[in-house]
């Protein structure tokens, strides 16, 4: 027969719990975890600053990035230009806004595509391994053989002119050629072509050490098909990693990008660009009357680095399952 205390406990209700709980503990969780990294919410401000700046450019800078004023050339700064204008009287403060379009478009996307292109074979090679762990690892030691910045460096300048001047002859494309498109399209495929090989190596450690877990093995004796279990068994628990590689290679990209604008392969005039506003401005570092001219998108390529890299750390921080335990 029952005691009492039993059947006290068989009336007690069953204890249920969400999915959206489980999930909103987790993401309080995670962000008390990252909070605890005071620079990595400061990166954070500084990217979501950026952001909010590019995407509103054309309601905060008061000038056209294109505008210019012969009568208002090499102005200092002042009331009606914060950061003065340049040889072309082009205000300076709405180009350094407009840049911050230029930069959190191609770095994100130059960035995505190379995550994705390195998760993909990342996967191939470390789940199937053989003769395709074998190809992809080659191809990534050709790639890893030349210096990144130098490589991206090569394919933008041979293939923006080709790639321009065979698209011209559409007429239907012709205005978008003209405008810039395809100096995006050349600078994002050549930083991702860069940036898979790295991301391929973490994925493929990730799925070697994953893969002799009970957990897959499981997944196999029930007969689930490998391409399922690489992406919903697989790759779930090699997202943590993934997501500060692609933290840190947005900060990467940044700087890629200016670099190849500074040498004149990159973005170029008129559209506006950190790397190109340095280069045009590249003597006034030595000429006191107009430092600022170079000192501010220098600065902007530099705080938006660091920032990215700070967010790398404080993501690293909160997603390190070694650190859940402390």
């Amino acid at each position: 027969m029952p005691t009492p205390e039993q059947l006290a406990i068989d009336r007690r209700a069953p204890l249920r719990v969400s999915v959206w709980q489980v999930r909103w503990r987790r993401f309080t969780d995670f962000t008390r975890r990252y909070a605890r990294n005071r620079m990595a919410v400061i990166g954070l401000l500084i990217v979501l600053t950026w952001v909010v700046v590019g995407l509103f450019a054309p309601w905060i800078a008061p000038y056209g990035y294109d505008k210019t004023n012969y009568n208002a050339a090499n102005q200092p700064p002042s009331f009606a230009h914060p950061l003065g204008t340049d040889a072309l009287g082009r205000d300076q403060f709405s180009r350094m806004i407009w840049a911050a379009r230029t930069a959190l478009i191609v770095a994100p996307t130059a960035t995505v595509v190379g995550v994705v292109l390195g998760v993909f074979f990342g996967l191939l090679a470390g789940y199937f391994g053989g003769w395709i762990d074998e190809i992809v690892m080659r191809l990534s030691d050709v790639l890893f053989a030349f210096p990144g910045l130098l490589f991206a460096l090569l394919l933008a300048a041979t293939l923006q002119p080709r790639l321009a001047a065979w698209l011209s002859q559409f007429e239907r494309i012709k205005p978008w050629v003209r405008a810039g498109y395809v100096e995006f399209f050349v600078v994002v495929i050549a930083l991702s072509l860069v940036g898979w090989p790295g991301l391929a190596r973490l994925v493929r450690g990730q799925v070697l050490s994953l893969r002799e877990q009970q957990f897959v093995e499981a997944a196999r004796a029930l007969g689930v098909s490998p391409w399922r279990i690489m992406w919903q068994h697989i790759f779930p628990n090699a997202l943590p990693p993934v997501i500060v590689a692609l933290s840190m290679s947005m900060g990467s990209a940044v700087v890629a990008e200016a670099s190849l604008s500074f040498l004149g392969i990159g973005i170029t005039p008129p559209t506006p660009s950190w790397g190109a506003m340095i280069y045009n401005e590249f003597a006034s570092w030595r000429s006191p009357s107009a430092p600022w001219l170079l000192w501010a998108p220098g600065l902007a390529v530099a705080a938006l680095t660091f920032a990215f890299n700070f967010i790398g750390d404080g993501l690293n921080e909160a997603l390190n399952p070694q650190d859940r335990l402390t």
